[in-house]
């Protein structure tokens, strides 16, 4: 009896695994988020750190230019953050510094990613923890764009890129 029970079992289970979801369809994020478009702009793997309420964070991502007309962010609000900066790494003397920037050219047919170390977001006086698997929602301004949404997928606090998903 339990030897028939045991041959039976893979072919009661089977449909029970054909059935089962993917890994896709249990987590939604698990899938390679599609770039985010706004007419001539693609906007791809939008991400940010783990950091603590009060604290600063960053956002990072690529934005492509598709377009034959330049095109420039001009400035980032969320409402998770007090302030929203565009910044970059400049180097004084042998020490290197982030300072402000007014905006980030966007040249037709060309990409700038937005990167640990150089264009990021600042987003300073955060209002609640940004927590590895969450997201942070974030309007870019751009000069033909307009405002375009995104999400920022936070990663663990010491990233140095998205994960795969």
């Amino acid at each position: 009896m339990l030897r028939r029970s045991i041959l039976a079992a893979p072919a009661l289970l089977a449909p029970v695994l054909l059935t089962r979801p993917t890994a896709a369809q249990q987590h939604p994020q698990a899938a390679a988020p599609q770039p985010v478009q706004a007419g001539d702009l693609a906007i791809a793997r939008p991400w940010t750190r783990a950091a603590g309420q009060g604290g600063t964070g960053a956002g990072f991502m690529t934005i492509t230019n598709r377009g034959a007309a330049a095109d420039r962010l001009v400035g980032a609000s969320t409402p998770l953050a007090r302030t929203t900066e565009i910044h970059t790494h400049v180097r004084e003397g042998e020490v290197m510094r982030m300072r402000p920037v007014p905006g980030i050219d966007l040249p037709p047919g060309q990409s700038v990613t937005l990167q640990p170390g150089s264009f990021h977001l600042m987003l300073i006086g955060l209002t609640q923890l940004l927590i590895p698997g969450q997201t942070v929602p974030v309007t870019l301004r751009f000069e033909r764009a307009g405002d375009v949404p995104v999400e920022l997928q936070v990663e663990a606090a010491g990233a140095r890129g998205p994960t795969a998903r």
